[in-house]
């Protein structure tokens, strides 16, 4: 067991603020190593795979789209079509997101070795990262089962958005507080999701239900981390790449936000969906907008903190569609919370 960092937290005037700061963010980055080896999961022990329950075809009702964290699963063209149709498309539709949840894991893992590479030795953030990457990986054996189980073949993110791979670990070794905001950018929406769906009465199919609670559960962490790096260095930049990073935000949310959160095209094309119901699901209702805004509730709280919620960076939030209310601790349920 490692012994703690205490923090210096007193007033003193004797006491180096900078070394205080230094010592709080190392001891909070211990205590969430800690939880990594006091609490972690393995996917191929915590989830039952071999359970005849688990079986993709058992239950098949469990496999339509909930309505409480998917568009598609309330919108009246779904509720529509025949059950059979619904649980075809629900398949999809699930294993589709676990391919997407995979392959952000990926580009998440590449960009935070190349982190780990540089840093000192000493450094808190050495052992944390090299933590959330273990787990991470595990993530990525747990979405690829998820998807091998039920046996369809998805393509995860679309074409057009594949480039982010290539720019993960270039981004994370030469603008790391850019790269910890497009980590956020993808993992508030998928725990936002998965909380919605853990939290409602929706009867999900278990191998959805087993993945979610592990991935949930973990990447409280993650955001955790990635809210206390940003917390720590953004402070540290010069005013000028501050004030670039306050317009970058919503940038970099707007943009990997809806890589994650809007299928492929080829889902609308191999399921017949017609186009004016695919811009009413994710683009054109007002109630597809407010569910976007909503994801980053606790992002714009973090900016907020940062400084870097000025007038000009208002503007960007609300021109990317993404300005709303901010939350009073992360993760808030929204109980009709309005932007």
């Amino acid at each position: 067991m490692s012994t703690a960092v205490t923090p210096t937290t007193d007033t003193d005037p004797t006491i180096d603020p900078d070394l205080a700061k230094a010592q709080e963010y190392a001891a909070k980055l211990l205590l969430l190593s800690e939880g990594s080896v006091n609490k972690h999961f393995d996917p191929f022990e915590d989830i039952d795979w071999d359970n005849p329950d688990f079986a993709p075809d058992a239950g098949a009702r469990r496999w339509i789209l909930p309505a409480s964290a998917d568009l598609i699963g309330r919108h009246p063209w779904y509720l529509a079509l025949p059950e059979e149709r619904q649980i075809e498309i629900g398949k999809y539709r699930q294993a589709n997101v676990a391919k997407v949840g995979l392959q952000f894991e990926t580009i998440l893992i590449s960009g935070m070795s190349v982190h780990n590479f540089g840093l000192p030795n000493g450094s808190p953030e050495f052992r944390y990262c090299s933590h959330e990457m273990i787990e991470e990986h595990n993530h990525t054996l747990m979405f690829q089962e998820m998807v091998n189980r039920i046996g369809i073949d998805v393509p995860g993110m679309g074409p057009g958005t594949r480039f982010f791979r290539l720019i993960g670990a270039p981004v994370a070794a030469l603008l790391p507080n850019l790269f910890f905001m497009a980590v956020l950018a993808g993992e508030e929406p998928i725990d936002h999701i998965q909380k919605q769906v853990l939290r409602s009465d929706d009867e999900v199919h278990p191998i959805m239900r087993g993945v979610m609670a592990i991935h949930v559960a973990e990447e409280a962490r993650h955001i955790s981390f990635a809210h206390e790096f940003l917390k720590t260095h953004v402070p540290e930049v010069n005013k000028f790449y501050k004030g670039v990073l306050s317009l970058a935000m919503p940038l970099v949310m707007r943009i990997l936000g809806r890589s994650i959160f809007t299928p492929p095209r080829s889902f609308f094309r191999k399921f017949d969906i017609p186009d004016e119901v695919r811009k009413d699901l994710f683009y054109g209702s007002k109630e597809s907008k407010q569910t976007f805004s909503d994801f980053f509730g606790d992002v714009r709280t973090l900016a907020t903190e940062l400084g870097l919620m000025n007038p000009v960076a208002k503007a960007m939030w609300k021109l990317c569609g993404i300005d709303g209310h901010t939350t009073r601790y992360r993760s808030e349920p929204l109980r009709g919370k309005v932007a």
